[in-house]
């Protein structure tokens, strides 16, 4: 904020005071911090609103071409705090909470994380919001509004306990709720063939399944210094508040499940779909995010045009995985049906505006629907589908006509599935990864046909993370600490931190920079001992957590849970060196403290063991006393956006030790190493393009077999687990452990660490074992972290590599990433609030409004 902070602090009070009592019936001295907490979002929401809708208007007025960003997952995190960082009113804010005899860190913790994602994602997602208004592009994004989030993960004596994420239970400030802007959205039904004007068939729909749908706005404030700040909405789309959506007639007739279930659609991300029910309710979640969000864009875009000469020009959508690629055929048929566009014109329009980031190479993530399902729950969708595919298949036959396998591997359809991540590409125009080597494993292996076919069609843009929230906001210490060297400039152009370079090497620098990280230890050591009490298996908190010094190494792995994420061979590594302290005790080691955060899918069941086996091997090792205190292990359950916040600062070691060649890129690993983490990493996502960037003089912890190698040894299967672990004594060792006993304290434990254990050595399910090469790596692995061990023993060199480290990150901020997209992809540039519309707004306001934040 930029003025008097003295008079702005006093409006603001004024402000609050007056909030608490007209929306709360309360004075200050009497309210609670959660009635506070909501007072000081609505005094704040004043001065967002009227730039939002200056930034709103002037986007109309300019007839900017418009990004519309579809997602099914973001996490942005507590709302108060990072406007408080983006408005730049840390200090106008301190002073109102002095004056009111206040706490800060009591009243940003009565907010809860939205519960609007999972994983990287989702919070990609957030940066990209961010980034995308602080640098002012005309911009809306739409998601859906989980009113229990994906889940609350509870640990039960090591189990993962699914509970509910009751964000919503509490009033959200942050939203506003347009019930002028529902939409309704049609599954199922009967279709009848009809004709548009231009004898294109449309399908007609009766007897359909009709679900409302009603959006809450939230406000995306970007960073500025002044009033100037830009504002993108965020429009989560809801079932749950519609009393149409539940059907009383069969709630009455004892079909409770039929009764709720279209109430119930935007209840929970990703609901387990091992089952009929939850693939259902998955699919129908996917087409309630498209449709309302396609009838919002059009519904917006006709309200200032006349028809859809400008549709093409006007409007871009980036379909954010493969969750939203049906905005392809409901953007045809809403074209052809509701406004008479010719069909080949309508997929040409579709074709222009949309485009696709792929965010995996995984077989099973690269989503496949049952043909049945879409048919029946989106028949006239599946019928588009169906003529979409017939037509690009027969051109390609056209084009290689002696190649029908070609044409199998490249149609949307197959047997009895409809292939996604095929649809998003054909409807696309352009199809991005979000790493270098990702996009070149797109290109050469995953999506080969299609490169063939539209080489223009492929591009990159790397992964970045906004440094306003992951550095700025989450680690002030090391930011002021940064500002004072470099200045403040940082902040919105991270390109200049490597102007930090010149003091790697300065002992005061490097002093400063080890007592920021013990700082920022003792907080996070703080936070574990007050919110992650261990529970016994009936949920019940029955122990403090491990006792925990900040002057050990912090070692964190944090990240969604994922076989091929490794957090495998990273307690088969803590386990060999708990082994070594018992054989050994007298020989000096590095302490360490291991941490480990991640929710595994509910359904992934694998997953949940490994969690369990990391929980018993913590068990064991914190409470032997001849480990004497050389090690500990962590597992800090329900892993979200403010506790990485927490974490991440206090990080000197990032585990980024995927397997080459899994990792589409990673934001983890750009967020540990701009807080001074240094990383571990396996050759894989963008680690390769930050060791680039840092320069292999300091990066010093690569480890394990390439890309290439990988899949040279998958084609020869000359990979066997079982001769591996014999030629290592070590391994052997720490593997053994999933079958003796060691952990496992009952029967449960022992079967469970059992299955783990014959999943790593011996074929399962058809597959082939350790299938992601834990036991392959895990001696390349072991040799890494003793070096590791020996860097951490000289303290001013290691502060020298951090510092590096932190200066050569300045190409993976997510402005890099947004601006990369506007030139490659969108074609979409900065448009700010027009200042004039900005002044008439805030002076119409300020008639009628004699508490003021600005003069």
């Amino acid at each position: 904020m930029e003025g008097d902070t003295e008079y702005q602090a006093e409006m603001l009070i004024a402000k609050t005071k007056h909030y608490l009592i007209t929306t709360m019936g309360r004075v200050a001295d009497e309210a609670n911090d959660d009635e506070f907490y909501r007072a000081l979002s609505y005094a704040l929401r004043e001065e967002i609103m009227i730039n939002w809708l200056a930034c709103a208007r002037t986007r109309v007025v300019q007839n900017a071409r418009m990004l519309y960003y579809l997602s099914m997952e973001y996490l942005p995190g507590r709302i108060l705090s990072n406007n408080i960082t983006n408005l730049a009113a840390n200090d106008v804010v301190r002073i109102v909470l002095q004056k009111m005899n206040r706490s800060i860190s009591s009243i940003i913790e009565r907010e809860s994380d939205p519960g609007l994602g999972n994983g990287g994602l989702g919070r990609l997602a957030s940066c990209y919001l961010d980034s995308l208004a602080t640098h002012q592009y005309p911009a809306q994004a739409y998601g859906l509004r989980y009113q229990y989030g994906i889940f609350e993960q509870q640990l039960w004596d090591g189990l993962q306990i699914e509970a509910p994420d009751c964000w919503l239970l509490s009033e959200n400030p942050w939203e506003f709720r347009r019930d002028l802007r529902k939409v309704f959205v049609k599954y199922c039904g009967n279709t009848m063939p009809s004709k548009n004007i231009h004898g294109d068939e449309i399908l007609m729909l009766k007897d359909a399944e009709e679900v409302w749908v009603l959006p809450f706005d939230i406000p995306i404030v970007g960073y500025n210094e002044t009033s100037r700040f830009s504002v993108v909405t965020l429009r989560l789309w809801s079932t749950k508040e519609s009393p149409r959506n539940f059907q009383l007639q069969s709630y009455n007739a004892g079909r409770l499940d039929q009764a709720a279930e279209n109430t119930l659609l935007t209840d929970v991300l990703y609901p387990n779909d091992i089952h009929e029910t939850g693939k259902r309710i998955r699919l129908k979640q996917e087409f309630l995010l498209v449709s309302a969000s396609l009838q919002d864009i059009i519904r917006h875009f006709l309200s200032y045009h006349d028809n859809f000469r400008s549709f093409a020009d006007k409007v871009r959508i980036q379909i954010n995985d493969t969750h939203p690629a049906l905005v392809i055929p409901e953007l045809i048929r809403i074209l052809t049906k509701k406004h008479d566009i010719p069909w080949k014109m309508a997929v040409d329009i579709t074709q222009e505006v949309v485009s696709y980031t792929n965010h995996t190479i995984l077989s099973e993530a690269l989503e496949q629907w049952d043909r049945g399902l879409m048919q029946y729950l989106l028949p006239r969708q599946f019928h588009i589908i169906e003529r979409l595919n017939f037509e690009f298949c027969n051109t390609v036959r056209a084009k290689y006509p002696k190649d029908e396998e070609l044409v199998r591997r490249i149609s949307i359809l197959e047997d009895s599935k409809v292939r996604m991540a095929n649809l998003a590409i054909i409807g696309s125009h352009k199809v991005n990864g979000v790493a270098k080597l990702h996009t070149e494993i797109l290109k050469s292996r995953v999506f080969k046909d299609f490169y063939a076919i539209f080489p223009d069609k492929f591009v990159n843009v790397t992964n970045g993370v906004t440094q306003r929230r992951w550095l700025l906001h989450s680690n002030p210490e090391l930011a002021k600490f940064i500002s004072k060297r470099i200045g403040n400039g940082w902040i919105t152009d991270f390109t200049q931190i490597n102007q930090l370079h010149a003091y790697a090497s300065d002992r005061e620098s490097q002093e400063e920079f080890q007592a920021i990280k013990k700082k920022n230890k003792t907080r996070l050591i703080e936070f574990i001992n007050q919110h992650n009490k261990l529970r016994n298996s009936a949920g019940l908190i029955v122990a403090p957590p491990p006792i925990l010094d900040a002057n050990t190494l912090f070692d964190v792995q944090i990240k969604r849970m994922h076989e091929y994420k490794r957090q495998m061979m990273n307690i088969l590594h803590v386990i060999s060196i708990y082994q070594e302290i018992l054989e050994n005790p007298g020989i000096a080691r590095v302490k360490r403290t291991v941490i480990f955060g991640g929710k595994a899918a509910s359904g992934y069941e694998t997953a949940k063991d490994i969690i369990r086996f990391i929980y018993c091997v913590a068990r064991k090792i914190n409470h032997d006393p001849a480990v004497n205190n050389l090690i500990k292990v962590v597992y800090i359950e329900n892993y979200n956006v403010s506790r990485a916040e927490i974490i991440i600062p206090a990080a000197d070691i990032s585990e980024q030790i995927s397997l080459a060649g899994m990792e589409a890129s990673g934001t983890g690993n750009m967020k540990l190493a701009i807080n001074g983490a240094l990383t571990v990493a396996t050759e894989d996502g963008a680690n390769i393009e930050m060791r680039e960037a840092v320069t292999d003089q300091w990066w010093p912890f690569s480890f394990g077999a390439t890309a290439e190698e990988i899949q040279k040894i998958k084609e020869e299967h000359s990979y066997h687990p079982a001769d591996v672990c014999q030629a290592n004594p070590t391994l052997k060792k720490a593997l053994d452990t999933l079958r003796n006993r060691t952990f496992a304290e009952n029967d449960s434990e022992h079967q469970t660490f059992c299955d783990l254990y014959h999943k790593l050595m011996e074929v399962h399910y058809g597959g082939e074992p350790d299938r992601f090469f834990n036991l392959y790596d895990f001696q390349s692995f072991c040799e890494v972290q003793k070096k590791v061990d020996d860097l951490y023993r000289k303290p001013n060199v290691w502060a020298e590599y951090a510092i590096h480290n932190i200066a050569g990150m300045g190409n993976f901020s997510s402005d890099i990433a947004v601006k990369n997209y506007c030139e490659k992809i969108w074609g979409i540039k900065p448009l700010p609030a027009d200042e004039e519309i900005q002044e008439r707004i805030r002076h119409e306001y300020s008639l009628l409004d004699v508490c003021r934040v600005y003069k």
